[in-house]
């Protein structure tokens, strides 16, 4: 096994939540149990995957309230919640309350940009303002100051007998602005992420500079997680206020039967073609699926030049397995892949 000057510090798992629309209850459930178990198993964090009109996870929040009040330590956070469905005021609101009940265990982690297939849905989610809805960083500078308890109007105090008016977002969680998250794709968005005081999410999913002949995944998100550090200590942010943590998706085959690996690897191989050059206008690059023992995830992990900036990771559970797999693969994670990277189960 090769050693790593940079054992891992902090292991945790993100999932979409996938359920079956006949019966969607189970499949949320499901999700509640693998949370319970990642506690048990001792990862760090859970992350949830927001995904709005598909077969997972709409609302994470309220899967997070659940969840809190179902473990007590791990940490539960979203990557990301996309902003341009959410109204900023009302998603702080909402995040503060669940981080309350938690106490104090949610990481937000944001994304803005224009909804995915806009065109099909504006109508109905923003009947009176499609034309003019603002998808940039703005809209996530409004959270982040909601979250933070900045004012959000000039009235506050008694209106009536009984009524009592506050100037900013109630409930106010302490400690929740720090604990935002920006997941970025690019350049300028990981610096501007590093410069605006939020933690950063790197995915399994870059864009490479324009212009880059030969784009490889690794050093592109290298590259990218090197200038999120340099703008975050020219803004005066030490390591702990500016933590970086990387998504790929890793399959140990460790304790899997003959049966799943067999469809882990169909699953893999049917992913792969699109790691194999640039995909989209932009250049889109996706990172590869890791599958195989531990030992050997280890190893690819070890050689990765993205995985070498960091001392925390969530990895990507697969989008379509069941529950008994997701089992399977993390206690395998937890058990064998995480010491190998240097972890040490929590608790």
């Amino acid at each position: 096994m090769p050693d790593s000057s940079r054992p891992l510090r902090k292991l945790g798992f993100l999932t979409i939540g996938l359920f079956n629309p006949q019966d969607p209850a189970a499949g949320h459930e499901d999700t509640l149990q693998i949370i319970e178990l990642g506690e048990r198993l001792g990862f760090d964090s859970a992350w949830l995957r927001h995904r709005h009109l598909q077969y997972g996870i709409s609302s994470p929040v309220a899967v997070m309230a659940a969840a809190s009040q179902r473990t007590r330590r791990i940490q539960l956070g979203t990557a990301v919640t996309p902003l341009g469905w959410e109204n900023p005021l009302r998603l702080a609101e909402d995040l503060a309350t669940v981080d309350l009940l938690s106490g104090g265990r949610i990481n937000p982690g944001v994304s803005v940009g224009t909804p995915m297939q806009y065109e099909t849905l504006k109508d109905q989610l923003y009947p009176d303002s499609a034309a003019v809805e603002d998808f940039g960083k703005g809209r996530v500078e409004r959270f982040a100051r909601f979250v933070a308890g900045e004012p959000v109007r000039e009235f506050s105090g008694r209106d009536g007998i009984v009524e009592e008016h506050s100037a900013r977002v109630e409930p106010h969680a302490p400690g929740l602005r720090e604990r935002l998250w920006y997941g970025a794709g690019s350049l300028d968005s990981a610096r501007w992420a590093g410069s605006h005081g939020f933690h950063l999410l790197s995915s399994s999913v870059v864009f490479p500079e324009a212009g880059d002949p030969a784009p490889d995944f690794a050093l592109v998100q290298q590259a990218q997680i090197r200038a999120y550090r340099e703008a975050a200590a020219a803004a005066g942010r030490t390591d702990g206020s500016a933590r970086v943590s990387q998504g790929l998706v890793v399959i140990p085959t460790d304790s899997a039967s003959a049966q799943q690996e067999r469809r882990y690897r169909e699953y893999v191989q049917a992913r792969t073609p699109r790691t194999a050059s640039p995909q989209g206008p932009r250049g889109m690059l996706f990172a590869r699926d890791l599958i195989g023992t531990s030992e050997q995830i280890a190893e690819e992990l070890y050689a990765h030049a993205g995985f070498r900036e960091v001392d925390e990771v969530a990895f990507a559970l697969p989008f379509s397995f069941g529950p008994e797999d997701y089992e399977q693969i993390l206690t395998d994670i937890a058990t064998t892949l995480g010491p190998a990277l240097g972890w040490r189960p929590a608790g």
